[in-house]
């Protein structure tokens, strides 16, 4: 199959019609979109609710007062520009400021911005960081989406990774396996450079960011299989979204494909508050439910999913919602002193956030700016919270 054609004017989009595309101009104004005929060809145009359409269309909600640019507070994370260092084992490296999918929920919604840049041409104070603190065994090339860089560019980042002996797993985050699967399966060059740093001691990771059962198209599971031929273990996550994946049976189904192609679920996040997100959240006890009908639905593999919140502290899992009040614990903290911690707290019908919760702050503080570390994440006007 022929790589995909690229469309980054709403108005080329002829299944959209003539007004709605006018409507969705502003929106495209001011975040960048970008898509493909093959994605485009998941969609069902006659359902205006399609939850393919939503990932990928804009949506007027975008634009309503809603979250913060930056939900989680990366930029505190940053220790030279282009890599973050949160947790003390992990380290980004924000590669590409480029999606392959503009997916329009994304939690770095801030990098659709033309005023904002994070990612690095020059990934090389990133890796001399990592080359320098042995505690770091794993790096995830993020951004944007890994798999969006040319090959020879991600070949030279992997193999400088590879030569630093402490860092054993390599994780490439992407949305590129059911976005344009072609581009892996036809692209030898890149299958060989997985064969070659994927190896029994030190595996490379793919972390895919499939939302949906119907992305698993015959040409994804290609690419998955071609990944996985490689030598890449591959497992997925992916944010409970409303209107997209907010159905216990896609997400039961979900769970189901992604085992039956050997693909480990990994990750159920909660939507972060992100601003020009607002259509996409659900209420935390929502989440709970339609999570765990999901599970009642597959197998004991399907169930290995964890249901988290990305918060500014750490991951929070959320292990269950009851009466009114939800049982977490730290899954991940900055401060290793959290590992393990159980919190019992409130959770108001309302609330979509670990903050929207009373108490929270007991647990944690909201960590100082780098400022020196990256500057254009600071410089972003922030949005005000407002009520969910």
């Amino acid at each position: 199959m022929a790589q995909p054609k690229y469309i980054t004017d709403i108005g080329k989009i002829a299944d959209i019609p003539a007004e709605e595309r006018e409507k969705l101009k502003p929106i495209t104004d001011k975040f960048v979109f970008r898509v493909n005929d093959y994605y485009l060809g998941l969609i069902d145009w006659n359902d205006p609710n399609d939850p393919i359409r939503k990932l990928v269309i804009p949506n007027e909600g975008e634009l309503l007062e809603y979250g913060r640019w930056d939900a989680s507070d990366e930029d505190t994370n940053y220790v030279v520009p282009g890599c973050q260092h949160k947790y003390k084992t992990t380290a980004l490296l924000i590669v590409s400021e480029v999606c392959g999918a503009y997916c329009r929920y994304c939690f770095r919604k801030r990098l659709f911005r033309n005023d904002v840049k994070e990612a690095v041409s020059n990934v090389e104070p990133g890796l001399a960081y990592i080359a320098e603190h042995p505690e770091i065994n794993n790096v995830l090339l993020t951004g944007g989406d890994s798999l969006i860089l040319g090959t020879p560019k991600l070949r030279s980042i992997l193999l400088k990774l590879r030569d630093i002996e402490h860092v054993q797993i390599i994780r490439l985050g992407s949305k590129i396996p059911v976005f344009n699967p072609m581009r892996i399966y036809e692209d030898e060059a890149l299958l060989e450079t997985i064969r070659e740093v994927s190896v029994p001691e030190k595996r490379v990771y793919v972390m895919a960011h499939i939302n949906h059962p119907r992305e698993l198209t015959k040409e994804a599971l290609r690419a998955l299989k071609a990944l996985q031929d490689a030598g890449a273990i591959v497992v997925n996550q992916t944010p409970i979204l409303r209107g997209i994946n907010d159905d216990p049976a896609a997400l039961g189904e979900l769970l189901d494909r992604l085992s039956w192609a050997g693909v480990t679920p990994y990750y159920f996040f909660v939507n972060r508050p992100v601003a020009g997100n607002r259509e996409f959240v659900l209420p935390l006890a929502q989440v709970y439910r339609i999570v765990e009908e999901a599970k009642a639905r597959t197998s004991g593999l399907g169930k290995r999913v964890r249901l988290a919140m990305s918060h500014t502290s750490g991951k929070i899992e959320i292990l269950a919602v009851e009466n009114g009040k939800a049982y977490l614990k730290y899954h991940q903290s900055r401060d290793e002193e959290r590992y393990g911690r159980f919190m019992i707290l409130d959770c108001p019908d309302d609330a979509a956030w670990f903050d929207d919760l009373p108490g929270n702050e007991k647990y944690w503080s909201k960590p100082a700016k780098k400022t020196d570390a990256v500057v254009s994440v600071n410089e972003i006007s922030e949005v005000p919270v407002t009520s969910r």
